[in-house]
């Protein structure tokens, strides 16, 4: 049986992976390149947007600084101070004007310092509040704030950090806030943080794109819930720029400041990004699906002009491997070298289908012939056999047992002469034997007896001829002896599977000797120069002619019966 071949030795996969490893190639430069393009692009675009947040958080910087300092003079020079101080001598008249003067010096520095929302001066003692008033829409809102910043002072401000700027967490919004204490007075200033990125709404981001503000713990101050939907996650990153967001990436840059804990931050959807190379997008579309549709085209070219017509060829040469010599190719409009090939498969198998009639014919004739010579060894054996015995009988001058044995010796060569054919019935052979056994007991009445046992629905059925009588009269040649009683026993059955017969000859003598019973086994040959056990070769051989491999003989020593043999033939019909 022939191995399977692997499937990368099929001239298909050759094929396809040729072309695999041009294209694909290919394709990975072009994805490459494209994926590089777009990553220099990010950081051209992630680039220019943190300088223009590192140049906004300088001027936020140096505004907070500015006011930082301010008010750090304001807190240590101004002798208005004084008078917000808890101090029981004062004058309450004295008291407003120091209020008076500083309201006028704070607000015009609130004019100057764009960025700062209010500048406050607070009196513990007093419980009242100075502060410039350029902050917020409305009077609701102003007062709101300076409600917070107040409960803030009154509560007391032990988490303040003195001196610096500070993240404030109102009840409405989030503050920068720098406080200076001085005594029983606080001086300082506040920004509302959302107003730090009031500048970046005239700014494109995208559609979706924004500017944001974060704690220096990435917490943010403004669009919680739009980071919440888009799931961005604000860590940082070792680059420029870090890429976060679920249901679209964002590029993610920052600016952190360095007079406040704060991070200004900037969110450009990737969209945006590449809406700016559009010919790129285009070309690389272009080029993708120009691969596909060449491979596509490819597929079909092959498939249509070169693997169609193997394949054809492929598998009539499998049907023919099975036996079919009937296969042709039919002829269709294909290249040259296929028709080519088609025309020369066709004349190939005609060839050969008239080669193999030929040469079975040839095989037949030589059976034929082997058969009737192993048929002709036959009759001259038992003739000479025959001869003998009436020699010996003509010898006692028995001349009843004469005429007995004459008649089944007439029978038994009728059988002999008539049959020239490979095949009798099952009855013919039965009878045929009987006549053969009943002329050996008429010469051996005392020490010789036989058994013959088959059913009546096989007598039609077809066997080779002499097959159960030679093996019979091998029984008698080497079992028989004047001194022992010998029985033999014929049995034809029908096996469990009712395509089979089964035919035993079974003796009662001493059994095959080790020797021979040995060389049967191994199907060695018994035959000599003088023709010793030519019958059982005889049998073995037309069995194998005649059926092949559906037929089975065997020998073996039965404990207590003797040498038996057992065939196995197929159950037919001779008619």
């Amino acid at each position: 049986m022939q191995t399977a071949k692997p499937f990368w030795n099929s001239l298909v996969f050759k094929l396809f992976f040729g072309l695999f490893i041009i294209i694909v190639p290919l394709v990975v430069v072009h994805i490459i390149n494209s994926f590089y393009a777009v990553q220099v692009i990010k950081s051209q675009v992630a680039q220019s947007n943190k300088n223009m947040l590192n140049i906004y958080m300088d001027q936020i910087d140096q505004s907070l600084d500015g006011v930082g300092n301010y008010i750090f003079q304001l807190s240590e020079g101004n002798g208005d101070l004084l008078y917000l101080q808890e101090n029981i001598a004062s004058d309450y008249n004295e008291y407003l004007e120091a209020k008076l003067r500083l309201y006028q010096s704070i607000a015009s520095q609130s004019n100057f310092y764009t960025t700062i929302d209010a500048i406050f001066i607070y009196s513990n003692v007093y419980k009242d509040m100075i502060y410039t008033q350029k902050f917020g829409d409305s009077y609701i809102e102003r007062y709101t704030t300076v409600r917070e910043m107040t409960r803030l002072f009154e509560e007391g401000p032990v988490h303040l950090s003195y001196g610096r700027w500070m993240v404030f967490e109102g009840e409405y919004q989030h503050y920068l806030l720098h406080v200076i204490k001085n005594g029983d007075v606080y001086v300082g200033a506040w920004v509302n943080m959302e107003k730090l990125i009031y500048p970046f709404k005239h700014i494109d981001f995208g559609e979706s794109g924004r500017a944001l503000i974060t704690t220096s713990n990435n917490v943010p101050v403004t669009h919680q819930e739009f980071l919440q939907e888009e799931g961005i996650q604000l860590t940082d990153g070792p680059g420029m720029y870090t890429i976060s967001g679920t249901n679209e990436n964002f590029l993610v840059m920052r600016e952190t400041s360095t007079k406040a804990a704060f991070n200004l931050i900037a969110l450009i959807p990737e969209t945006a990004v590449l809406e700016q190379l559009p010919y790129l997008q285009r070309i690389s579309t272009f080029i993708s699906l120009g691969a596909i549709l060449f491979l596509l085209l490819f597929i079909f070219f092959m498939r249509k002009v070169f693997l169609q017509p193997i394949n054809r060829i492929v598998v009539a040469m499998k049907k023919l491997r099975k036996g079919d010599f009937d296969i042709r190719l039919q002829k269709k409009r294909s290249s040259t070298e296929f028709e080519m090939m088609d025309e020369s498969f066709n004349t190939m198998i005609s060839e050969i289908r008239d080669l193999k009639i030929n040469v079975y014919e040839e095989k037949l004739n030589l059976q034929r012939a082997e058969l009737k010579h192993l048929q002709l060894q036959i009759n001259p054996h038992f003739f000479l056999n025959s001869l003998n015995i009436i020699y010996n009988l003509a010898t006692v001058k028995d001349f009843a047992l004469i005429q007995e044995m004459s008649k089944c010796l007439a029978n038994y060569f009728r059988f002999m002469f008539r049959s020239n054919s490979y095949f009798v019935s099952l009855d013919d052979e039965i009878t045929h034997t009987k006549n053969y056994l009943k002329i050996q007991q008429l010469r051996f009445p005392e020490t010789f007896s036989y058994h013959v046992d088959a059913p009546k629905e096989l007598v039609d059925c077809k066997i080779p001829p002499l097959i159960i009588q030679t093996i019979a009269e091998n029984s008698i040649k080497h079992a028989f002896n004047m001194d022992d009683q010998i029985e033999i026993n014929i049995k034809v059955w029908i096996e469990e599977d009712p395509s089979y017969i089964g035919i035993e000859i079974q003796d009662t003598g001493e059994g095959f000797p080790d020797d021979v019973l040995s060389s049967l086994e191994r199907d060695e040959p018994l035959t000599t120069d003088e023709g010793e056990r030519i019958g059982i070769w005889n049998v073995k051989r037309r069995l194998s002619l005649l059926y092949g491999d559906k037929s089975r003989i065997q020998f073996l020593n039965v404990e207590g019966k003797g040498a038996t043999v057992r065939m196995r033939i197929p159950n037919e019909k001779l008619f």
